[in-house]
């Protein structure tokens, strides 16, 4: 070959690496049967995806993605079952993978982003364990993986994936061990450039050849959307990023109706829970039927018991044992049986664990006196988005006809959220700063996201220095349930202010 075709040749290789996603950099070998891998575990069918994988291993023992796509599939085996014995298990394979992963070629921009997803997913399972200071290292190792690799490959569209998770993830942490350790490690983020840096990925990738990766950035953009910016377009982002995700995907499933379920969509959440892909190949996940369960009973049908129950029985993890029996003790209640319901009150005592939020109220909830069951069914027909239903459950109440300081409280809170959200703004006000005045010493949350709700509708009338006064009142208010939420949300809302004012 003479040094002018070599040089071409040269040339075109250059070209074929940097066009094409699967390009072969050594020993990171992005092939067809990766790819089908890959595929398959975003779409749950992790067992189909352990023997692709496995024939990998067999074929190209070197391949440097083969410890990647094993960890996604740790990754969303923990996802879906819940495990803290799998969790304590399989978190010995991390080094090992990152060692494998070591040894390949520096020079494939696979190379720092391979050890930096790794990191990154398993900080993503300790948070649900409480092993913070870990997750923190993670963090921060993964973003100075992600940032040199921006810098080495800036055409990587990837590296944006993970870099604006992190950017989300750390602008809007809760103050406690994950944030103080963060802080001390002298990494910040910030929550609205981690969102554009994941709306951008997704609306640009289908149209690029990273194509293949596109489930996997909406995956982290609705888990951002919903569960860390708490914003008013996480159902119609992910509505509008998930339809050209194949219906043969149960994680479409679960990103679907867990987002309608959370934004008042909760007939569509049925519909797609019911309709959702079944079949041997698909990763066993029970917490679609307490999801179905909770949505069925936020329209006051009591044969979401049989949903909880089927929960508890497929469920092998640690999480939401709580408070499926403390929805199975609503259930009764709302059917009459105050036995019933004790008897499940003594199960959310007795049994679980409280690593979620969810949990702890529900142990916080069972050690409270009955429910009054006006109030119960506003709470959970609201939390379905039927708002006038709810109010007609309120009808006939005052808030003076409720014996405790706690129902006062609720009754006025529910009746502010109501309003708020039929867009009644003056009666939801004045029932917020009624909820504010009886339940500011009080240990419930009612007070405390009465204020923010109130900051809100401020910041929506651009009255920002009462938006602001009222999200600093929100801040103030210590020791009541939801705290670390209702304070994170509150402090996002003056950085909002803070930052138009500029």
């Amino acid at each position: 070959m003479n040094m002018i075709s070599g040089s071409v040749y040269k040339c075109v290789l250059i070209v074929f690496l940097l066009l094409s996603p699967t390009a072969i950099y050594a020993n990171f070998d992005f092939n067809a049967n990766c790819l089908k891998a890959y595929q398959n575990i975003f779409e749950l069918k992790l067992s189909t995806a352990r023997q692709l994988i496995a024939a990998e291993k067999k074929i190209h023992p070197d391949n440097g993605l083969v410890p990647l796509l094993e960890n996604y599939v740790d990754y969303f085996y923990l996802l879906t079952t819940e495990s803290k014995t799998e969790f304590d298990k399989l978190k010995e394979n991390k080094s090992t993978r990152l060692d494998q992963i070591a040894d390949g070629d520096k020079s494939s921009p696979y190379y720092l982003y391979a050890q930096a997803e790794i990191n990154l997913q398993w900080a993503l399972i300790r948070g649900r364990y409480g092993e913070y200071f870990t997750a923190a290292r993670e963090i921060k190792k993964a973003n100075g993986l992600l940032q040199d690799n921006n810098k080495k490959f800036p055409a990587f569209t990837l590296n944006a994936k993970g870099l604006g998770l992190i950017n989300a993830f750390l602008g809007n942490l809760p103050d406690g061990i994950l944030k103080s350790t963060l802080s001390t490690f002298g990494i910040k983020g910030n929550l609205q450039s981690g969102i554009a840096m994941l709306d951008k990925l997704s609306e640009s990738l289908p149209k690029s050849k990273f194509e293949p990766f596109y489930e996997e950035v909406v995956f982290y953009y609705v888990f951002v959307l919903n569960d860390i910016a708490h914003s008013p377009s996480a159902y119609s982002k992910t509505m509008k990023y998930t339809s050209r995700i194949a219906e043969s995907s149960l994680l479409k499933t679960y990103l679907q109706a867990l987002v309608c379920s959370k934004n008042g969509h909760n007939d569509e959440a049925i519909s797609i829970l019911n309709n959702r892909p079944t079949g041997a190949e698909y990763q066993s996940f029970p917490y679609l039927e307490f999801l179905l369960g909770s949505a069925k009973l936020n329209k006051l049908d009591y044969s979401s018991g049989q949903n909880f129950v089927r929960f508890l029985q497929l469920n092998k993890g640690a999480n939401y044992i709580k408070d499926a029996n403390l929805h199975l003790g609503w259930v009764s209640l709302l059917k009459g049986d105050t036995e019933a319901y004790t008897a499940f009150m003594n199960k959310v005592k007795s049994a679980g664990y409280t690593y979620q939020e969810k949990d702890k109220q529900a142990l916080n909830e069972a050690g409270e006196s009955i429910p009054n069951k006006e109030l119960l069914k506003a709470r959970l027909l609201f939390d379905g988005g039927y708002y006038n239903k709810a109010l007609e459950e309120l009808k006939d109440s005052k808030g003076d006809s409720f014996a405790s300081a706690r129902d006062k409280t609720e009754y006025y809170y529910r009746l502010g959220r109501i309003n708020d959200e039929l867009g009644k703004y003056d009666i939801a006000l004045t029932s917020y700063q009624n909820a504010i005045n009886k339940g500011k010493n009080l240990k419930y949350y009612f007070a405390a996201n009465s204020a923010l709700q109130i900051g809100k509708i401020y910041e929506k009338k651009a009255n920002f220095s009462k938006a602001k006064a009222f999200f600093n009142v929100a801040i103030q208010m210590k020791n009541h349930d939801y705290e670390s939420s209702i304070e994170t949300q509150a402090k996002a809302g003056i950085k909002r202010i803070d930052k138009n004012a500029d």
